[in-house]
């Protein structure tokens, strides 16, 4: 059997890849290779052409239903020789339905692409003895790769050279701390990822240190490459609008067959032709289905969408901003969505007692400040004049520190310039520098772990003093490191010497210190965070960190954001795999910590969630998180320090990185479902009328009350203008005050069904009494006064659904769009009886000024009506409360 790379020698490695430990690959051999194993980089999903993209916005049950009236009524018009004046308009509004949702979906993508920012990663490799830099994605197995400070990782790598190599990996592990790297074999077969400090691989960088190693794997067969291909295995799920808009679609479609039906039974019963009932049928079924809705609501996520660019979120796909508004659970990872992926010192240890940062400042103290110089001086931390900071992050957060206290770290180089060092190395876990002060004098300065700091020191610095460090102070000192590290800091401690002399040997050099203090840090959570926790908990939506940090660690920030609250638990990965899935089912809502977790475990806490009827929500910016992005209901990717891997898999980019955005986004789709039902109760009520209208007419054996194209034009035009106008009504502003719309119910609510029967039989009964005093007229007059009576109306009501409990009234002119559809619409209507050719197209007839008043009286009176209804239901709440309290 094959040992695995990492258990390898670096001969045996060497000898396994047919390559040189000192040479690397020959050309003849790099060019065979890549012919074998291809680029070093990572297949991308295919994307949908136009065409497909096209094509798949026809799905929806609706959509189809449409198309068969269209087909039909273009078959009764060409028969009856009425052209297909209603054929090509129901097509019309479903292909301008489908051009928006491809426009929206390739605006997003090539969104995407200048995100990506293509310019191609290099790295160093030595080939025939002689290095070179080469784009990544020109790497073979066996290449020689050389490392250095600040590099990105091009590929999985067993190193056989390490120099205070550390690598950070918090993309593939979620670890925040670099790993230190080392080049010795590992004895264990079956050493988990996380432990196998011999390799790195792609996605990490090089925060500290140089090294150099032989390729293993490229591409596909990379880790990250193992997890891409986990994430082309996840199917897609739909989200709450599109699995409710379906069920809606459906019950229309059946309710319009079965109308039809019935409708044609009964004309067939009074003696009706055949072929004249069956043109009442269809346009019976055209009444039934609201040919606008489904324009309607991609138009008010495309709207929606437009609107969350502005606030830094980018969204792939159309309806998923909605699935955001009925979020219960957003799984977040911490490193770098939750937290500042930049260590932090957050506590100072001198004289005896710990401050924070924040007092420290407030507070003068010289042996802070010497603190501060010698965790400054011993350290590799390159500083720039505009203040940046790179290495490695616990040595970048000493020198930030400085800065905080105005202590430059380049001044105090120049001032005390270093002569001598004694790298960290994992076994004494200290690093030494010595710095001339001046020609009789040397400053020794150390930091490293308290234990093996503490063993080196003799004396102690208190208050200026230095004094004898004894059994007590040591304790005292222990006693702080470990209230440190139970609020999960890092600590690193300070010791110092001064010597009349430059040192001709280091041996001696870590003895007789005197101790100064320590430093606790950590990677804090964002400013933004707590804020946005406690709105998603007022929102009725559960915060979760997934992690693959310590437990600790992940608890520590989860209790400061909020996210962990009392009685909430916390498990690790560990604990996770000793359960089963029906445990994690009943014990999910219980838990607000998950740490050191694999990928496959994330995917499957996500679907422990949705298991319960959940919509999930996840949240992260690693390769790890991306499996688990691609299967919750809405997956959000980091635009800055998101991997490609986890942007190919979401669903919605976060162009600042901010985890106050998803709240945002929640509270944009909460507003768009908000919007999308009043497009629907309004649709809907008015669609209801003109099937009362005309199954009464039938049961009555009258006239038919409406035309087809009455039908259709009140359905495409006075509907969908008003309709589309409430896409941008203002939010609700308790809306993050109510609980999340379950994801199990659909739209038609029994109290939102009740609303829309009542609201329409109210319409379609006030246009039946427009019909029978136009016809003691004459049916034209009927038929006109009709017309008039239901599209009018219908504008009037659109004031009603705004809200179901407060008044029309309240915030009348607050949607400005809304004001001028309406305008637009009632020109539109007085222009159909006033332009002769319009006049003859809609057959209508000129109305006298008495059937103009009864067509205004009626047409107004939807707003007292539901008004008074409105009224009397706060009242009936009032008095509920009253007799509560």
């Amino acid at each position: 059997m094959t040992k695995p790379y990492y258990a390898q020698t670096a001969e045996e490695l060497a000898e396994s890849l047919k390559t040189s430990i000192d040479k690397g690959l020959s050309p003849k051999e790099v060019q065979r290779r890549h012919n074998e194993y291809g680029y070093n980089e990572l297949e991308k999903k295919k994307k949908k052409g136009l065409f497909i993209k096209f094509l798949a916005q026809f799905k929806s049950f609706m959509i189809i239903v449409l198309l068969v009236a269209a087909v039909i009524s273009g078959i009764i018009g060409f028969l009856h020789g009425e052209g297909f004046t209603d054929a090509i308009i129901i097509l019309a509004i479903v292909i301008l339905n489908a051009i928006i949702g491809v426009a929206q979906e390739s605006k997003a993508e090539r969104s995407l692409e200048a995100l990506e920012k293509m310019s191609s990663p290099h790295c160093k490799v030595i080939r025939d003895g002689q290095m070179s830099v080469i784009t990544s994605r020109e790497l073979v197995p066996g290449d020689l790769v050389v490392l250095e400070t600040g590099d990105s990782v091009p590929a999985d790598i067993r190193l056989t050279g390490a120099i205070n190599l550390k690598i950070q990996e918090a993309a593939l592990t979620g670890e925040s701390v670099p790993e230190e790297k080392f080049t010795h074999p590992i004895d264990d077969l079956n050493s988990p990822l996380g432990d196998r400090d011999n390799m790195v691989y792609a996605s990490g960088s090089v925060s500290y240190g140089r090294g150099s190693g032989i390729v293993t794997e490229t591409g596909m067969k990379t880790e990250v490459g193992k997890i891409a291909f986990m994430i082309q295995s996840v199917p897609d799920t739909q989200t709450p609008l599109q699995q409710r808009l379906d069920k809606l679609g459906k019950m229309l479609g059946i309710t319009a067959l079965a109308i039809c039906a019935l409708l044609f039974v009964i004309g067939l019963l009074y003696g009706k032709p055949v072929v004249d009932m069956f043109m009442t049928a269809v346009s019976l079924a055209a009444a039934a289905i609201p040919e606008g809705l489904p324009a309607v609501s991609t138009i008010v996520l495309a709207v929606g969408v437009q609107r969350l660019v502005k606030k830094n979120a980018i969204v792939r796909t159309l309806p998923s901003v909605e699935a955001l508004g009925s979020t219960t659970v957003i799984c977040s990872d911490k490193t770098g969505t939750l937290t500042q992926n930049k260590m932090t010192v957050v506590r100072l240890y001198t004289n005896g007692a710990t401050i924070t940062t924040e007092d420290a400042l407030k507070k003068e103290s010289t042996d802070r400040e010497k603190l501060i110089e010698i965790a400054i001086l011993a350290n590799d931390t390159n500083l720039t004049n505009d203040g940046k900071t790179t290495g490695d992050p616990t040595e970048t957060s000493l020198v930030d520190l400085g800065l905080k206290f105005s202590i430059d770290k380049n001044k105090l180089d120049n001032e005390y310039p270093r002569v001598k060092e004694i790298p960290f190395d994992s076994e004494r876990k200290l690093m030494t520098t010595v710095h001339r002060i001046n020609n009789d004098s040397y400053i020794v300065c150390t930091k490293g772990g308290l234990d093996e700091l503490l063993t080196c020191c003799s004396t102690i610095l208190d208050n200026g003093q230095v004094s004898s460090l004894d059994g007590k102070s040591k304790e005292s000192i222990a006693n702080e490191n470990i209230a440190m590290a139970k609020s999960a800091l890092r600590v690193l401690a300070m010791a110092y010497k001064e010597l009349d002399h430059e040192p001709n040997e280091m041996a001696g050099l870590e003895k007789d210190l005197t101790f100064i203090g320590m430093v606790g840090m950590i990677d804090p959570p964002r400013l933004e965070v707590k804020d946005a926790v406690d709105k998603c908990r007022t929102a009725g939506i559960k915060p979760v960190m997934i992690t693959g940090d310590h437990k600790i660690t992940a608890m520590a920030i989860a209790t400061d954001s909020g996210i962990m609250n009392e009685g909430d638990r916390a498990i690790t990965g560990s604990d996770l795999m000793q359960m089963s899935d029906d445990e994690l089912f009943n014990q999910s809502h219980d838990i607000s910590v998950y740490a050191r977790v694999a990928p496959e475990d994330k995917v499957r806490i996500v679907k422990a969630f949705q298991k319960s009827g959940d919509v999930v929500a996840m949240t992260g910016d690693g390769v790890n998180d991306a499996p688990a992005l691609k299967l919750a209901n809405i997956g959000c990717a980091m635009g800055i320090t998101g991997t490609d891997v986890a942007k190919e898999a979401s669903d919605i980019v976060l162009t600042d990185d901010n985890f106050s955005t998803i709240v945002t986004a929640v509270e944009e789709g909460r507003r768009i479902y908000d919007n999308i039902l009043k497009a629907i109760q309004f649709m809907l009520s008015t669609n209801i009328g003109e099937i009362l209208v005309l199954f009464v007419a039938v049961l009555a054996n009258w006239i038919s009350p409406l035309l087809p194209i009455h039908i259709l034009w009140i359905n495409l035009v006075t509907d969908s203008l008003p309709a589309l106008a409430l896409s941008v009504d203002p939010s609700d502003p308790d809306s993050m005050k109510r609980k999340p719309i379950d994801a199990r119910k659909g739209i038609m609510t029994r109290d939102f069904t009740l609303r829309i029967l009542l609201q329409g039989t109210m319409i379609g009964l006030l246009s039946l009494v427009a019909y029978r005093i136009g016809l003691q007229s004459s049916i034209e007059a009927a038929q006109t006064m009709t017309f008039e009576v239901l599209a009018i109306s219908q504008i009037m009501h659109v004031f009603n659904v705004r809200s179901a409990s407060h008044s029309a009234f309240r915030n009348m002119f607050s949607n400005k769009y809304l004001l001028g559809a309406i305008a637009l619409v009632l020109s539109i209507m007085i222009a159909l009886l006033e332009v002769p050719l319009f006049h003859d197209l809609f057959h209508l007839t000129t109305l006298t000024s008495t059937q103009w008043i009864w067509v205004v009286v009626l047409s107004i009176a939807p707003l007292p009506i539901v008004e008074l209804v409105k009224g009397i239901i706060r009242l009936r709440f009032k008095i509920t409360l009253a007799e509560l309290f």
